[in-house]
């Protein structure tokens, strides 16, 4: 349940604080007093958008807080999901910035707005006046269905096979596509595969050829400088070697006068070796060199093979045409196995449509066994609220499958005698409506583990009698949750556990909306004023205190 509300710098707040209690709250005040703002706020905690026009001081940032009691209620598995530390207090908070950014709490740890609506979904239900619309919506009426016939796990179920079925089916679907497309490439893909298979392409080949295609057609050049470099280090009466090998001798002759010649020598020794080898390197280089016309022509025509692949396919080098040909391989592979891969998909795609009918035929069959008792309880609880000819029938139709099921739920009402049961939307008034609303809340708070319920004017349109009985229904909600209802009805305003009056101050330069819990003797004067307007009578503050000790009477069968 909410155990306490934080209001600040929102609307026409500068700053609210609420406790409720944990029973029937009322809340009474007169119209644009600020009722609707707290709502406002209460919906930011459940995920609702805002902005910047929310803030009562624009300079400064707005805070929604709510502090929830959640013990008993099952959500822990939520939190789990959602990767938040569950605790049996939980502090829900919203912030919107100056510049309009918006942020979400959970015990202090930021989330978004579609963890926090999941989460507070499960703490607290908003029923206002445009509920009574949203009742004429099949999916709206399916919702009422599933949670009186206590459908959570079916539905996850069922949700968790839908899209299973939905990933294979489009799989299935995509490939077909796929296939189609693909077997009329095929035959050009094939073609282009075969060619670049029979190239035998290599990495690095084409480098290595064209280097080899140079060396052989610059042959006799490059032999003939081989030669005369050799020449010229060793085999010469004058070569370098052998001019060396005399500064050689010289320098030995020399170090053995004195040591301090001795790193001369040894680094001319050290030129002399490297210099006979580097003559024999050129030696083995110039015996490998070869004129070979044939192999030039050879690499020629492969390396124009090369170049004709890659202008055929606008690429740079082979690397490219590799790839390329690896991409073709896998296509004209997957049009090979195409049959057994389609076979397979549709196998896949048949499972999953066959396990998603049982879980479909499972939630339909839960939904059919309420609908009697549906109509027999709301049937019941309205002719207790003074409406004893209407009737409330439920269609079910089965369909295709969509996330929800494969059923339409359609609520047809009559509130008057041999008038046939028609869509709700056609046939009810303002006040029947609020009567239907208020029997459905009342059978669905048995069914839901839902901490606290929020009421705003479901009392509209009725009065009198009629409002007695509903105070009388939501005292009896409020024995197992916590009810905060908004009302302008005296009859209802007097059952309450707790007062809460919200009334405009316009004692400073700018006008606040603030709420207080009225003491005993505040409620007597606030209902008799409900009963009797601004200056009631001695009879009305009368009236207000017999109300007030009805509360506490059995509750109205």
């Amino acid at each position: 349940m909410l155990s306490h509300l934080l209001i600040k710098n929102y609307a026409l707040i500068d700053e609210l604080e609420l406790s409720p209690d944990r029973e029937l709250n009322i809340v009474t005040g007169e119209t644009g007093a600020g009722k609707s703002i707290i709502l406002g706020a209460i919906g930011l905690l459940l995920g609702n958008r805002a902005d910047t026009r929310v803030l009562y001081n624009p300079e400064q940032k707005c805070i929604i807080e709510g502090t929830f009691g959640v013990s008993g209620y099952r959500i822990e598995r939520i939190f789990e999901d959602e990767e938040l530390d569950y605790s049996d207090t939980c502090i829900v908070r919203r912030e919107i910035s100056v510049s309009g950014k918006s942020r979400a709490f959970v015990n202090d740890t930021p989330v978004n707005l579609e963890t926090l609506r999941r989460i507070t979904s499960q703490m607290m239900d908003i029923h206002s006046q445009h509920d009574s619309v949203l009742l004429g919506s099949n999916e709206y009426q399916l919702e009422i269905m599933d949670t009186y016939a206590q459908n959570d796990e079916r539905l996850r179920t069922y949700r968790t096979d839908y899209q299973s079925y939905r990933a294979k089916k489009s799989h299935y679907d995509q490939l077909q596509t796929e296939a189609s497309a693909m077997r009329k490439e095929f035959d050009y893909n094939n073609f282009l595969y075969e060619e670049l298979v029979k190239a035998q392409l290599q990495p690095d080949e084409q480098e290595t050829l064209e280097q080899e295609l140079t060396i052989l057609e610059n042959a006799e050049d490059i032999k003939e400088r081989l030669q005369v470099a050799y020449e010229y280090l060793a085999n010469t009466e004058q070569s370098v070697i052998d001019f060396l090998k005399t500064t050689v001798s010289n320098l030995a002759y020399i170090s053995k006068l004195s040591n301090q010649y001795d790193q001369l020598q040894q680094r001319a020794q050290s030129s002399l070796i490297e210099l006979r080898d580097l003559a024999d390197e050129i030696s083995i280089e110039q015996d490998h060199v070869e004129i070979d016309d044939t192999r030039a022509e050879t690499i020629r025509e492969r390396l124009n093979l090369m170049y004709q692949l890659q202008t055929k396919h606008q690429l740079k080098n082979v690397a490219a045409l590799i790839l390329l040909r690896n991409e073709l391989g896998q296509k004209v592979s997957k049009v090979l196995n195409l049959d057994d891969a389609l076979t397979d998909a549709k196998a896949q795609a048949e499972a999953a449509r066959a396990q998603l009918q049982i879980s479909a035929d499972s939630l339909s069959i839960s939904r059919r066994e309420v609908i009697q008792p549906i109509e027999i309880e709301i049937g019941n609880l309205l002719n207790d609220l003074g409406m004893p000819n209407a009737s409330l029938k439920i269609q079910a139709e089965t369909g295709k499958p969509t996330s929800t099921g494969t059923d339409t739920i359609s609520f047809l009402f009559s509130a008057n005698k041999g008038v046939k049961p028609q869509q709700l939307k056609n046939v009810a008034s303002g006040g029947e409506f609020s009567r239907l609303m208020m029997a459905i809340k009342y059978i669905l708070t048995s069914k839901r583990s839902l901490p606290t319920i929020v009421f705003d004017e479901i009392d509209a349109g009725v009065s009198g009698e009629i409002a007695i009985k509903m105070g009388n229904m939501m005292r009896h909600m409020s024995h197992s949750h916590q009810i905060i209802a908004i009302t302008h009805l005296h009859q209802i305003a007097g059952q309450g556990t707790a007062h809460y009056f919200v009334y405009k101050d316009h004692s400073a330069a700018k006008t606040v909306s603030r709420i207080k819990k009225l003491t005993l003797e505040e409620r007597v004067n606030e209902i008799a004023q409900m009963i009797g307007g601004k200056n009631p009578s001695p009879s009305a503050l009368k009236n207000a205190r017999e109300i007030l000790k009805q509360r506490v009477a059995p509750l109205a069968k």
